[in-house]
């Protein structure tokens, strides 16, 4: 099969909340269970569930015809070394977009809603159909892209945080923080 990139395509996932209760209560039942003892109906989940792997399903088979595919799942986003020239690909909602562009260092970055009607994303303008066409333009650097521009805050131990949008520093609860901000010489 002739691919269309030597360039490795990530795609990046997250569990769904059946996922995680599975992980939690160690089976569908058991989770169901736990749901449905909040008074929540578990039906939802399930939906969100199939809709999510079958997002996975058809965006890997898009993919595998334009180059070599890696899965990986957001809690291997700190460890995982990318490319200078891959092409990251996030299924998911705007926050786990964001999370994974910190970890990166220019790569493009291909935002998938895999549920419209759930939700918004304003970090997610592609539907899975749209991969066919997106993907192919953005490795022919055919596609405009879009520059984020990175916050980091830098904390008196050293330690680094980086944001998108934006960095919240202080307590946990539900109250005001003050601090300084310098920026070029300005305060």
């Amino acid at each position: 099969m002739r691919r269309l990139t030597e360039a490795k395509l990530i795609l990046v996932t997250r569990p769904t909340r059946v996922a995680e209760l599975k992980r939690r209560f160690n089976t569908r039942m058991q989770a169901k269970f736990y749901v449905g003892h909040l008074g929540q109906d578990f039906s939802d989940y399930e939906q969100e569930d199939d809709l999510y792997a079958g997002s996975v399903k058809a965006i890997q088979q898009v993919l595998d015809a334009l180059g070599h595919v890696q899965v990986i799942d957001r809690s291997f986003l700190p460890n995982f070394v990318f490319g200078p020239q891959d092409i990251v690909i996030v299924l998911g909602q705007d926050g786990l977009v964001a999370n994974t562009v910190k970890y990166l260092d220019g790569q493009p970055v291909i935002g998938v809603n895999p549920d419209p009607a759930r939700w918004d994303g304003q970090l997610l303008p592609f539907r899975v159909p749209d991969l066919g066409k997106v993907v192919p333009e953005v490795l022919q650097r055919k596609r405009t892209l879009k520059s984020v521009t990175m916050a980091q805050a830098t904390l008196n131990t050293g330690q680094k945080l980086y944001a998108v949008n934006d960095i919240f520093i202080g307590p946990r609860t539900h109250t005001s923080a003050r601090y300084v901000i310098e920026v070029g010489g300005g305060r």
